[in-house]
């Protein structure tokens, strides 16, 4: 089976030989790769669509550089340290952690679909690289342990139970952030800090309140957001108010905001601020009158 699952013959480090540096066995029912030990040269592997439990004798193969180990039956993602590995998927398995994931070339790191309750192990040192991760459809309830990840752009967490926000704030070079089908219903953890922002997806959650949305502006470069099917996007006149918090948004759910509609919004918010400034007017007089 491996005689016709490898291919792209290169040459090897020292520049003296050639070996096969990729291998293909997706799909193939496969259940142990201890054999893998021997092909040190591999740089492309693709296990995906097995019935691996065990994938440590990957350990020997230093010169990796993309992993896909997606749909097999393992309970973790931990591997020695691989100094080339740029990008790993481990979606679709029965994973419980992420313990053991420190390699320090990694951009791309996908957990998608396990059973992940919390994120703990990342070392900053050693994934200071690591600018996408996906942890979709896992059993997380809160973002605790994800500031780990300094220079981390792209963050993926739809379809968890997520109820708080707790960490982020340190992320200041994410500008992606998903979070459709949680169970988030206050905007809170977000913070000035976040200055490269320009994304959020909260569709599908709990959110119910307009006074929420003012807590994002503290983002200076937000300039798209979803809140479909969250509850306070049935509110009245839900797209004014929410531009009226957040003037510098070009795009609410699906549809850009029209000169018309910002327009409006600037109209409503400077009136909004003449009459704030009024009412604060007219209680120092009120003050001053009860001094006297």
């Amino acid at each position: 089976m491996l005689a016709d699952s490898l291919s792209l013959l290169c040459k090897t480090g020292d520049g003296l030989a050639h070996a096969y540096v990729r291998l293909d066995i997706h799909e193939k029912e496969l259940t142990d790769i201890s054999i893998l030990n021997c092909f040190i040269h591999l740089r492309y592997v693709d296990l995906s669509g097995n019935q691996f439990k065990d994938i440590s004798p990957l350990n020997s193969l230093t010169h990796l550089l993309t992993l896909k180990a997606d749909r097999n039956l393992l309970y973790s993602a931990k591997l020695d340290e691989l100094p080339y590995l740029q990008i790993a998927s481990f979606a679709n398995n029965k994973i419980m952690d992420t313990e053991g994931i420190n390699h320090p070339l990694l951009e791309h790191l996908n957990l998608s679909y396990n059973e992940i309750v919390e994120v703990s192990g990342f070392d900053p040192n050693k994934l200071g690289r690591l600018r996408a991760l996906e942890l979709r459809g896992n059993k997380l309830m809160t973002t605790v342990g994800l500031f780990n990840l300094p220079n981390l752009k792209e963050l993926y967490m739809a379809a968890n139970t997520i109820r708080t926000l707790e960490g982020l704030d340190r992320l200041e070079h994410l500008s992606k952030l998903h979070l459709r089908d949680n169970q988030i219903e206050k905007l809170d953890g977000f913070s000035e800090n976040m200055k490269n922002l320009q994304y959020i997806n909260l569709r599908g959650n709990n959110i119910t309140d307009m006074k929420e949305i003012p807590k994002l502006k503290c983002l200076p470069l937000l300039r798209a957001l979803l809140f479909m099917e969250c509850p306070v996007s049935d509110e009245d006149d839900y797209r004014i108010e929410v531009l009226i918090s957040l003037r510098r948004l070009e795009r609410l759910d699906k549809d850009e905001y029209t000169d018309d509609e910002r327009q409006e919004a600037e109209e409503i918010y400077e009136q909004r601020r003449q009459e704030k400034a009024m009412a604060i007017g007219t209680q120092e007089v009120i003050h001053t009158d009860d001094d006297d």
